[in-house]
């Protein structure tokens, strides 16, 4: 892109214009392979048995039958398999959950454990033995729900303090002229992206390949080099396509499993996951149930704030999902406490889902913060605005920007709330009750060390190497975008290469950090080499190379509370007949820094507000409390918003770049989800004049709670 300034030719920017993505025709033709469907000479193909008890132990595992069925070749379970090494911190700063660890004990600790893996020729006939492999357990008892009151509740850290506090709450409580104290509750929630997990493992001249579908490539590596006594160097782990990963596409139990095939027979081994095995091994969002106090003055300044969250986790892996993180960074009182707990069951182990903790916490904050609005007579977005902490509420640290404010007014200004009737219920077409709400959204955003390699060849071209991934968030396009400006070249002149942990240590596709980890790494690569090329140095046929490391430039982010932000607003219809709920327009504005693509960021922003729709109205995995395992675990028994659920929806942005990044990102992959399911349950609230603090608001949940006449109020 260029324009005549002058007499003399200056590039413009492509950063922040609309582009489609660089590999999208290689999706929409088939040309794009994924990991279960790369084709290897030789292949095995695996086949996971999971554990159909909660707890106890394998007492028998009768191999020798499906060893004589057609095609079979191994039967890997406790008693043959390799021993692998679980002492260890992985990349990611945290221990390995042991159910990756597979075969390594005759213990089972929840339904799905897996207990054997059958490898035969084909899939169809590793499939097979693996249905008709007999295994025998010692049952014991076992606890899979998750209460209040659970004896076994503990603070939990995690990747932030377990307990945080200030001032005297009960005084502040005892203070305030209002005062809301209320329980919410949001249930399991599974990840259920369009692509299953899937892995090949092969060993090519004593070195282990690894072909995945994974959120970082030198995530498994480092994973798979400690747990099997590696060097990392003798491991190669490529991802060059994912169909989806929202936090879940981490180390599992299917990588391990083809690994240690792999070593066994000497031949490449495929182990896929079925949708049913993701819902015991991918891991899921735990159930939460969060206890919300807030004290205020009668025009709504808060006085007090408590938030207390607990979740369920595994007996073998301590996983917290830190919804009362929200309260740290939204809101601040004199009186602040805030807790993150947990409680060991017989489940499988949750892990990361799209906006970990701020999905949930922030249906109980800003619910909770619309409770407090009501009762104050005070408009929500007014209350929120009369609240707006000056430096981080628990931090104490400055904010590099909170344009919070401006997302609740341009997004105030373009929905139309300044027409909206305050008192519930007043809005009736026929049997349809309508309704308004809103709710503020906040994610971290931060970064992490990356390494880039950047080429200039000899034909003008330019490539760039990162050990980026791209999960369907338009990764690869964003990357080609800044790489193109960082050289000062169009973007047709760059390829980008990513998915190998060849190419060196690189941040993950997570925590809404992954393209600001990456841009920063080829920033600096580009500068570089842009310096040595106006040197007049004549390009080689081999070309010339430059490598960063960003670890030591990432120390100024500490200095700041660095957050995206957001304003959700939701528009509801209620049928008084059948307690559907239709959401009817949604409108999402955020303040996400500099947006790089804006065609691929909406795309994430409204997928985002889409999940937030889901988790509001439609998803619940239900445990069998008798048999430890879910009621249908699949995509027919779990139910997710579709088309014929999202109606009028739009995500925009206010100008937001953070001053001390490079490129200006802050990063948009999970602030979409955070507050929306907030602002469907407030808008239910005006629409109905019923509370609702238990998700999903069901159809039979609505009819329960009874629609009162209208301008009445109560809780449900």
């Amino acid at each position: 892109m260029t324009t005549a300034t002058s007499g003399r030719t200056t590039l413009r920017g492509v950063v922040g214009t609309a582009h489609t993505r660089v590999e999208g025709r290689d999706k929409v033709t088939g040309a794009a392979r994924y990991a279960g469907e790369i084709p290897f000479a030789d292949l095995a193909h695996g086949w996971l048995v999971l554990s159909t008890v909660a707890r106890g132990r394998v007492r028998a595992i009768d191999t020798e039958p499906v060893l004589a069925m057609p095609g079979v070749l191994a039967v890997l379970h406790h008693g043959n398999a390799p021993r692998v090494d679980t002492d260890y911190i992985g990349l990611l700063g945290i221990p390995p959950d042991p159910t990756c660890a597979v075969f390594q004990q005759d213990r089972v600790h929840h339904v799905g454990w897996p207990v054997a893996l059958v490898v035969a020729e084909t899939s169809e006939q590793a499939r097979e033995a693996a249905e008709a492999l007999v295994v025998a357990y010692d049952e014991e008892p076992h606890d899979t729900t998750l209460t209040a009151d659970h004896p076994g509740a503990h603070p939990a850290g995690g990747v932030m303090p377990a307990e945080t506090g200030k001032g005297d709450l009960a005084a502040g409580l005892a203070a305030s002229a209002v005062v809301v104290d209320e329980e919410y509750t949001t249930p399991e929630e599974h990840h259920s992206m369009m692509e299953p997990h899937a892995a090949t493992a092969l060993w090519d001249g004593g070195r282990l390949e690894v072909v995945d579908s994974n959120q970082g490539t030198t995530w498994i590596q480092t994973e798979l080099a400690k747990m099997f006594s590696l060097d990392e160097s003798a491991v190669r782990v490529r991802s060059e396509h994912i169909g989806g990963g929202f936090g879940s596409k981490g180390l599992r139990a299917h990588q391990v499993a083809a690994v240690m095939a792999a070593t066994e027979l000497q031949r490449p081994v495929r182990v896929v996951m079925t949708r049913r095995q993701m819902f015991s091994l991918a891991g899921y969002r735990s159930p939460t149930t969060q206890r919300v106090r807030l004290g205020a003055d009668a025009d709504g300044r808060l006085r007090a704030l408590e938030h207390r969250s607990l979740n369920q986790t595994s007996t073998v892996y301590e996983f917290v999902e830190p919804s009362a993180g929200v309260a740290r960074v939204m809101y601040d009182a004199d009186a602040h406490h805030t807790a993150n707990e947990v409680a060991p069951l017989d489940v499988p182990s949750p892990t990361f889902m799209r906006a970990p903790g701020e999905a949930p916490g922030s249906f109980a904050v800003e619910s909770a913060l619309d409770e407090l609005a009501e009762r104050c007579g005070v408009d929500p977005i007014e209350l929120r605005l009369r609240n707006e902490p000056e430096v981080g509420p628990v931090s104490g640290l400055p904010f590099s920007s909170r344009n919070l404010d401006a997302c609740f007014r341009e997004g105030a200004r373009r929905f139309g709330w300044a027409e909206r009737d305050p008192r519930p219920g007043r809005r009736r077409e026929g049997r349809w009750l309508l309704g308004t709400g809103t709710a503020a959204a906040s994610f971290h955003s931060g970064a992490g060390p990356s390494t880039a390699v950047v080429t200039a060849q000899a034909d003008g071209g330019f490539t760039v190497r990162i050990a980026a991934a791209d999960i369907g968030t338009g990764a690869r396009t964003a990357l080609t975008l800044i790489a193109a400006d960082a050289l000062e070249v169009t973007p047709d002149r760059v390829g980008v290469r990513i998915g190998d942990s060849d190419f060196g240590p690189a941040m993950i596709a997570g925590g809404s950090m992954g393209t600001r980890s990456w841009a920063w790494a080829i920033t600096e690569a580009a500068r570089e080499l842009r310096e040595r090329l106006a040197l007049g140095t004549t390009i080689p046929p081999e070309g010339i190379t430059v490598r960063s490391d960003t670890s030591s430039l990432l120390g100024t982010l500490a200095q700041k509370e660095r957050h995206s932000f957001g304003a959700q607003f939701a528009e509801v219809a209620v049928d008084t007949a059948t307690g559907e709920v239709r959401v009817r327009r949604m409108l999402g504005i955020f303040a996400a820094g500099r947006i790089v693509n804006p065609l691929t960021a909406r795309n994430q922003l409204v997928g985002g507000m889409v999940w937030g729709i889901s988790m509001a109205l439609h998803e619940e995995a239900v445990r069998d409390r008798t048999s430890g395992g879910l009621y249908a675990p699949d995509l027919a028994g779990y139910h997710v918003a579709t088309n014929a659920d999202v109606g009028d929806i739009h995500a925009d942005w206010v100008d937001d770049p953070d001053p001390d990044d490079p490129v200006g990102i802050k990063g948009v992959g999970e602030i979409g989800i955070v507050g929306a399911a907030a602002a469907v349950a407030n808008a239910v609230r005006h629409a109905t004049g019923v509370r609702h603090r238990n998700l999903p608001i069901r159809p039979d949940r609505v009819l329960s709670a009874g629609v009162p006449t209208l301008g009445g109020g109560t809780d449900a």
